[in-house]
């Protein structure tokens, strides 16, 4: 296990006492459509302290400013982080996770903004999370009892996400249902400990990366079950290299040329 910084236990038995400040941070590449109902189900929640942090590679459907229109119309719960290249998913979350730890996140949420990430999860992620202080994740996952995808998936889809989970645990050994979820809770003490400057993997394979990190620093992950839905609006960004360096990654991580 790993040891927790001094002055880290104090900081987070009165997070606990108190309301955690927490930050669901959203890359987002041409979701015009979907940011606003996103924003939208985030601020019905009843979580106290409930940030959103957007980070917008500078797509060109305008995204960037409708973030911007939602963040000067939110009261100060809705920040943006403008990124001026697209470069993959690994490193939006990586600049957000690193921005939110700056502002004094107590707990970090990455979510996607297709709405495929249920956000009525989130209470359930949060309390998971809080009630073990060993605990560094909490993943929303849809192989555990009670998890589930989308009807609309056809089943080679639903055979290579299974496959694919099958893949990273046998290399791995995760002992996670829910290996390559997006859909996290993350403890800020765990973020600092798994060192996020270093985290190389990009895409896809930075979900299983980082789960790796949480796990050889002897940390605890959990998960709580969720419907994965299909987008809503816009096209998925699962390409052919993302698909290879997924299957590449694993293999890199178990012989130490990453993490």
């Amino acid at each position: 296990m790993a040891v927790m910084p001094a002055g880290e236990g104090t900081r987070e038995q009165n997070m606990v006492e108190a309301s955690p400040k927490v930050v669901v941070v959203v890359p987002t590449y041409n979701e015009r459509e979907n940011l606003p109902v996103l924003a939208g189900l985030l601020a019905d929640l009843a979580v106290p302290e409930l940030h959103l942090l957007v980070v917008d590679d500078n797509s060109p459907d305008g995204t960037g400013e409708i973030a911007d229109k939602l963040a000067a119309d939110s009261g100060g719960t809705v920040g943006v982080l403008h990124r001026t290249e697209k470069d993959g998913l690994g490193r939006a979350y990586l600049a957000g996770m690193a921005r939110a730890l700056d502002e004094g996140a107590d707990v970090v949420i990455q979510m996607d903004a297709d709405l495929s990430h249920p956000a009525s999860a989130i209470p359930a992620m949060v309390g998971t999370l809080l009630a073990d202080q060993d605990t560094a994740v909490v993943l929303g996952s849809r192989y555990v009892p009670g998890g589930s995808t989308a009807e609309e998936w056809p089943w080679h889809r639903k055979a290579l996400s299974a496959w694919a989970n099958f893949y990273v645990n046998a290399i791995l050994g995760l002992g996670v249902r829910d290996a390559t979820a997006g859909f996290k809770a993350w403890r800020a003490s765990a973020l600092r400990a798994i060192d996020l400057p270093t985290v190389r993997s990009n895409g896809y394979s930075f979900q299983v990366e980082m789960n790796y990190r949480v796990i050889q620093r002897g940390l605890a992950i959990r998960e709580v079950p969720i419907r994965f839905e299909e987008r809503i609006e816009g096209a998925s960004k699962m390409s052919l290299g993302v698909q290879m360096e997924s299957a590449l990654a694993p293999w890199k991580l178990r012989f130490n040329r990453e993490g």
